[in-house]
């Protein structure tokens, strides 16, 4: 039961993360000294808004991911960062499928890179918080060893160096 609420609370956590992070590329953080209060309230509640999109749309993807790495023990932060940034690309591929084309398409390089860094943010509180504590649920059979017994050394192997 605590694995599942580790995951979960990683996964919620990381959506508002990215969810943040995409909602940056709007409001550049360079335009903070400039902003007047109500500003600031905006881009909260619109980064909760967009995680909770990332929420919807990521959790089929990144359920399956995640369960392949808890299966495998698999506590690595490329895992998590690869994966965040694969679910970013789809949310993209799946965000300019449903445009009509014309000169505000999507299809850009700032937007890439957005959707790009908010996987790779997503990935990565992921990993921070609940990732990196991923193990396997049974340990992995040794690779040859059909009946889990060791290799028997039938014959000496010979190390001493020959001469050419």
């Amino acid at each position: 039961m605590g694995r599942i609420i580790r995951v979960l609370f990683g996964f919620i956590v990381a959506c508002m993360a990215a969810g943040l992070a995409l909602v940056l590329f709007v409001h550049t953080p360079a335009e903070f000294p400039e902003w007047p209060a109500d500003k600031f309230a905006e881009t909260g509640i619109l980064a909760l808004a967009v995680g909770t999109q990332a929420v919807i749309f990521a959790a089929p993807f990144a359920f399956i991911g995640t369960v392949y790495s808890e299966w495998r023990g698999i506590s690595s932060a490329t895992y998590s960062v690869v994966l965040g940034i694969l679910i970013a690309l789809l949310g993209f591929a799946v965000q300019y499928s449903g445009e009509t084309g014309g000169p505000d398409s999507i299809v850009n390089v700032y937007a890439i890179v957005a959707f790009v860094v908010t996987g790779f943010v997503g990935g990565l509180v992921y990993w921070l918080l609940s990732g990196r504590s991923a193990t396997a649920s049974t340990p992995p059979a040794d690779e040859g060893h059909k009946d889990g017994k060791p290799f028997a050394v039938k014959q000496p192997i010979d190390v001493t160096p020959t001469k050419a």
